[in-house]
């Protein structure tokens, strides 16, 4: 066996026990019995650690210096490989079984400290996150910039200061619509109870229409929902409220769209290190085209309004335009998940500044809430009632994930820019949509972006899909396009 195909070998048992240990954290979210939590911790730092054995394995090394691509794909290969060898061998073994540990047992103490509006009783683990993640920074930038080295495990090839520029770019735009939109009277939303198992039913007909394959996946609840897995075993969650349907249908169909892409990558890159969506930027993109610019417009609107009719029998707009109103509704609210597409970007702005503060060392998880609270009343002129719709809202942090935040935007400039080179691919894309029929728009998307996976680097598969490279008008655009001739701007 020569170097190339005996590192691949090597490789493909490593991507099987990632996605084990995935599908323990997907077991984690959603039916691990609560007392479980100290265990859970225990063998996820057990099984991360014989993961991180294997990805700084000296071999690696050896097998890259010897390796011989047999084309561009084996290439793409080869330059994943490195990358993540390169970085565990600069992350020592111990510190990255203490991380999984620890965000393990964070995750519990954040759901419980959420439930109970506590923030001084998370405080202390995160406090140990923020300090391991601080250590695990340091030690992937030898020497730099500590967020840029942890950035590089969601989106790589981005900086601080490149995201800082954009979101600087953004924001003018974002304030001005949001002010003349909240300015005018806001549509009327829904009224009455909704069955949450009603729910449940009428997203499982959501994610098939929008691709997913459920004889590879499977839908189920959670308090956060997230997707998991990729290949043949990609699962999603999501959550009910009887008083809102919304939060389901579009929390499905935004997993849907993660889930789909992993899903569609080329079967033949399955675990391997090209297996997998090209960035949470990229990720992204997909679900959020999935659910705002396909799931949140006009002519899909329209047919929605008839099955939610079904499901639930007057549930309060007279007409499909009104339906399509309240979809798309602007109004203040607190929480990131449930932020109309006009705000949403302004929620991440703000996360993307305190989590950079944290990890420079210029905030301390001490000073967290007050800073939150403080900056959410400047960008969104209202304060923050409870710590669950503050700073203990989001999971993200608990499990360590600095750097994950930023992707978001990321993901929503990527995916103005993918629905812009849609509409120029399948003119009659309305017309589809209006009838329900989401496979011109989810064909197109496997086919420009989804099946090459990891083969080329982010902005590259942006731009291979698009012609062009990534940039905010498209996506800017778009918003002041659609939310002006809703509100008569």
């Amino acid at each position: 066996m020569n170097a190339f195909d005996a590192l691949m070998e090597f490789q493909r048992r490593t991507e099987a026990l990632a996605q084990i240990a995935g599908r323990l954290g997907w077991d984690q979210e959603t039916v691990m019995p609560r007392g479980a939590a100290a265990q859970r911790g225990e063998e996820m730092a057990a099984i991360e650690a014989v993961l991180h054995a294997r990805r700084s394995d000296p071999r690696i090394g050896e097998w890259l210096e010897t390796a011989e691509p047999p084309d561009a794909a084996g290439a793409a290969q080869l330059r994943e490989v490195r990358r993540a060898w390169e970085r565990a061998n600069k992350v020592p073994a111990d510190l990255a079984s203490r991380i999984a540990q620890v965000t393990s047992e964070a995750q519990g103490k954040w759901a419980r400290a959420r439930a109970e509006e506590d923030f001084p009783a998370f405080r202390p683990v995160l406090e140990e996150v923020v300090t391991l993640k601080r250590e695990e920074g340091a030690a992937l930038a030898q020497g730099g910039d500590i967020y840029d080295a942890l950035l590089q495990d969601y989106e790589p090839g981005m900086t601080g200061a490149a995201v800082a520029g954009l979101f600087d770019a953004m924001r003018p735009r974002l304030v001005a619509l949001r002010a003349e939109i909240l300015a005018r009277p806001e549509p009327a939303g829904l009224s009455g109870q909704f069955d949450e198992q009603a729910q449940m039913r009428l997203a499982r007909r959501l994610a098939r229409a929008f691709g997913y394959d459920m004889n590879r996946g499977r839908l189920d609840k959670a308090v956060h929902p997230f997707s998991s897995g990729s290949g043949a075993d990609v699962r999603i969650t999501t959550r009910t409220d009887p008083a809102d349907p919304f939060n389901c249908i579009y929390s499905t169909i935004h997993e849907t769209g993660h889930a789909a892409y992993e899903q569609n990558v080329d079967p033949s890159l399955a675990l391997t290190p090209l297996g997998q969506g090209a960035s949470m930027g990229v990720h992204e993109s997909q679900s959020r085209i999935y659910e705002n610019q396909l799931g949140r417009s006009r002519a899909f609107t329209g047919w929605l309004f008839g099955q939610m009719r079904e499901a639930f029998g007057n549930i309060g707009p007279r007409d499909a335009d009104a339906f399509h109103a309240a979809v798309n509704r602007v109004r203040k609210g607190y929480i990131r998940t449930e932020a109309d597409e006009v705000q949403y970007n302004l929620h991440i702005f703000l996360r993307f500044d305190l989590e950079r503060a944290l990890m420079a060392g210029d905030l301390e998880v001490a000073d967290l809430e007050t800073a939150w609270n403080d900056r959410f009343r400047t960008d969104f002129g209202y304060e923050v009632d409870r710590p669950s719709n503050g700073c203990l809202q989001d999971v993200h942090w608990s499990v360590g994930l600095f750097g994950y935040f930023p992707t978001y935007a990321l993901g929503n400039v990527y995916a103005g820019c993918l629905h812009d080179a849609l509409r120029r691919a399948v003119p009659d894309l309305d017309d589809q949509l209006a009838a329900g029929d989401l496979s011109g728009a989810t064909g197109w998307l496997r086919e420009n972006l989804q099946r090459f996976g990891k083969l080329y680097e982010p902005r590259e598969t942006i731009e291979k899909a698009c012609g062009m490279a990534p940039y905010e008008a498209p996506l800017l655009d778009y918003l002041e396009g659609k939310f002006g001739a809703l509100y008569g701007l």
